[in-house]
């Protein structure tokens, strides 16, 4: 008889070991799906929304744009329930109401190319695929790095039928262990408090040269029903719309919940 143990991998192992985790088609979240995308199509077309499109208009941002209430429920629609709800709930902690949904919406040509960006800047959007670390935002003319929003995890929600290769999420599997570190490293001796201050730009564009060089580029599409959990360190961005791709007339369109915490001691972990 072989001695040797086979361990199961649980969802939450794999999460914990590539930084990323996908939920199959869900009845729950088809349902509120349909709802939340007929709420996402209204803030595509309300003026109040007008300042969320970039780069040509191939790129609608949608920060806060989804009306959902603390329990995911666009007007007329269910709340969020299924099986990713209950992963992030019970396996990783969480408990807050739900923010008002991020509506991020690409379209064919994506992306092009903004008034105000540099040639490297652009550059690095389609070849890179804009990667980057949420929370982590580029200040001053030099884009000096600091980290300013201490999220949870990002929880994305497609609400429209899309091709593969219509802009997908992109992650780099096993990044959020680099980035990890890199944090501690720069925030070490540090009060938390004080966090945002800490000038981190060598810090990370070391530690994003070594996930390039390290970790697998994965392209993670998804259709209504399915969700995609990504780690708060992790390394993603978004493809650029390839040639041949499809989607809706209203764009690849996902929701994003990407809740805060004030425990800054837990969010390094």
């Amino acid at each position: 008889m072989s001695n040797t143990v086979t361990r199961m991998i649980t969802p939450r192992t794999a999460f914990e070991t590539q930084g990323y985790l996908r939920f199959p088609v869900s009845p729950a979240l088809t349902r509120w799906a349909e709802a939340a995308a007929r709420a996402g199509v209204a803030a595509l077309d309300d003026p109040a929304h007008a300042h969320w499109w970039r780069h040509g208009r191939t790129w609608f941002v949608g920060v806060d744009a989804l009306p959902n209430d603390g329990d995911g429920a666009v007007p007329g629609g269910p709340a969020l329930m299924g099986e990713a709800i209950d992963f992030v709930r019970q396996e990783l902690g969480f408990t807050q109401p739900w923010h008002k949904a991020q509506v991020s919406a690409c379209f064919p040509g994506y992306p092009q190319r903004d008034a105000d960006e540099s040639d490297t800047q652009h550059r690095f959007r389609r070849a890179r695929d804009a990667a980057h670390v949420d929370g982590l935002h580029g200040e001053g003319p030099a884009r000096r790095r600091h980290m300013r929003e201490f999220h949870e995890f990002i929880l994305g929600l497609p609400l429209t039928d899309a091709s593969a290769d219509a802009a997908p999420l992109v992650v780099w599997a096993g990044s959020h262990v680099i980035m990890q570190q890199m944090f501690r490293l720069a925030f070490a001796h540090v009060s938390p408090q004080t966090w945002g201050d800490v000038d981190v730009t060598a810090f990370y564009q070391a530690a994003r040269a070594r996930v390039f060089d390290e970790c697998p580029r994965i392209e993670l599409p998804a259709q209504p029903g399915e969700a995609t959990l990504v780690h708060r360190f992790t390394v993603h961005g978004v493809a650029p719309w390839g040639e041949q791709a499809s989607a809706s007339p209203h764009g690849r369109m996902i929701a994003y919940f990407r809740p805060e915490t004030e425990d800054r001691v837990m969010w390094l972990g």
